[in-house]
């Protein structure tokens, strides 16, 4: 399979109350083919996250939305753009980042996460020397992270409540 050009069309989600920035690296072959972050039936990152919050599991993109909004989470992805086999986050060439002070000049952004080792890794490259605020990176909840239990990312993901 060969590299294809990628880029980013959904729009971030968060608002003035949003208090953590959960950063994934870019949207995989089925999240853009459904339209929504996070969006492969076996990604365990709107589980997770709804789980940590104490709230019923969100299923469509509206109560993706609502979810994340009243529990003060803005979600969105590290990458704009770039050139990716499939959704195999370790071919990524010719990253284009995306620019953080969108959200973080119209949120309370107290704390932000990545979800898995390559979106840390392109953060910390690209994103920090703009926005000077660490990340925390947290286990991926892609279907291909499948050695992690989900308890394990439970206990990870845990660590979002401290500052909400």
């Amino acid at each position: 399979m060969e590299l294809e050009h990628v880029t980013h069309d959904f729009q971030p989600i968060y608002n003035g109350e949003s208090r953590i920035l959960m950063l994934g690296t870019m949207p995989s072959p089925k999240s853009r083919e459904v339209g929504f972050y996070y969006g492969h039936p076996r990604n365990r990152f709107w589980k997770v996250v709804s789980d940590v919050c104490g709230e019923a599991l969100p299923v469509t993109k509206e109560e993706k939305i609502l979810f994340a909004l009243k529990n003060k989470i803005a979600v969105w992805d590290v990458l704009a753009g770039c050139e990716i086999r499939g959704a195999e986050d370790s071919s990524i060439r010719n990253p284009i980042p995306n620019d953080m002070n969108l959200i973080l000049e119209h949120s309370d952004i107290q704390a932000i996460f990545t979800t898995g080792t390559k979106a840390a890794q392109l953060y910390k490259k690209y994103c920090y020397p703009q926005t000077g605020i660490q990340a925390i990176s947290l286990p991926s909840t892609s279907p291909a992270n499948c050695r992690m239990s989900y308890e394990e990312l439970y206990d990870a993901y845990a660590v979002i409540k401290n500052y909400l």
